[in-house]
């Protein structure tokens, strides 16, 4: 007999509007106090300078503000794991929409503090359950406000591997909640019983068909910490270097991930 279908994650809409805004709040408060040469420093993304990251996750950010400017749409047709997969098509859109506005955000400190504002403002206005038009379909405003969370512990992360010595910090439901999302688009992608996916405090999952583990120690295990996972699901980091600086561990047969990264792109 096939093993029950495991129930989506559900996550506590009050917790990830707090991870949020906190995680929201850490990063306006770094680039407050940003110099310009700072700014202007490249990032790891695609020809991207400091600025031009931030004015990225204020972008980020703001999709929920569009997203409430639209009708609503009449049923939801996408669950919250679609949105994992579905991020590169919009790559050339995202490219241009960040670089005009870094170009037109002369003060990016007030420019994420006011999105703070109206953010808190607009969660505060409509219903967890008030269904929003995205690039992957109809969601609930629950759901792709778990989105968020990935839109700002990755950017977090690029922005404070772009800067020296700079150690944004990381709101503990913001990285878990991330993780958890990009942990279960693994195991979306590549369902089954065989592998073990732990990633310590915040998820573990089974993926990848083949014989199904049911008690003791099981015969594939992959451990590593969550920004490690957060990097290598969205390709900052290739599996064969975290496996080379022992920033993986990973036995079994069934243990390389390697084909089935990065997540997004």
């Amino acid at each position: 007999m096939p093993p029950a279908k495991k129930r989506p994650r559900t996550y506590d809409p009050a917790k990830v509007r707090a991870a949020v805004l906190a995680q929201l709040g850490n990063v306006r408060e770094t680039v407050r106090k940003l110099s310009p040469e700072q700014f202007a420093l490249p990032t790891r993304l695609g020809g991207w300078t400091v600025r031009e990251l931030v004015a990225h996750i204020g972008m980020a950010v703001t999709a929920v503000h569009r997203s409430l400017d639209k009708p609503e749409p009449a049923k939801q047709d996408a669950v919250l794991l679609d949105w994992a997969f579905a991020t590169a098509a919009n790559s050339s859109a995202i490219d241009e929409f960040t670089r005009r506005l870094a170009e037109q955000r002369t003060d990016l400190g007030a420019y994420l503090a006011d999105i703070e504002q109206s953010l808190g403002r607009l969660l505060d206005e409509h219903p967890g359950t008030r269904l929003l038009e995205t690039n992957v379909g109809a969601l609930p405003l629950a759901d792709y406000v778990v989105t968020r969370t990935v839109e700002l512990v990755v950017h977090t992360d690029d922005l404070n591997a772009a800067i020296p010595g700079l150690e944004v910090p990381y709101d503990r439901q913001a990285l878990a909640a991330c993780t958890r999302l990009l942990a279960d688009a693994l195991a979306a992608k590549a369902p089954g019983g065989s592998t073990e996916v732990r990633i310590p405090p915040y998820a573990v999952v089974q993926c990848i068909e083949g014989p199904r583990h049911t008690r003791g120690t099981p015969p594939n295990v992959v451990e590593t910490a969550p920004l490690t996972w957060i990097r290598l699901a969205t390709g900052r980091v290739t599996w064969a270097d975290a496996i080379q600086e022992a920033q993986v561990s990973a036995s079994g047969e069934r243990a390389d991930l390697s084909g089935l990264l990065p997540l997004m792109r």
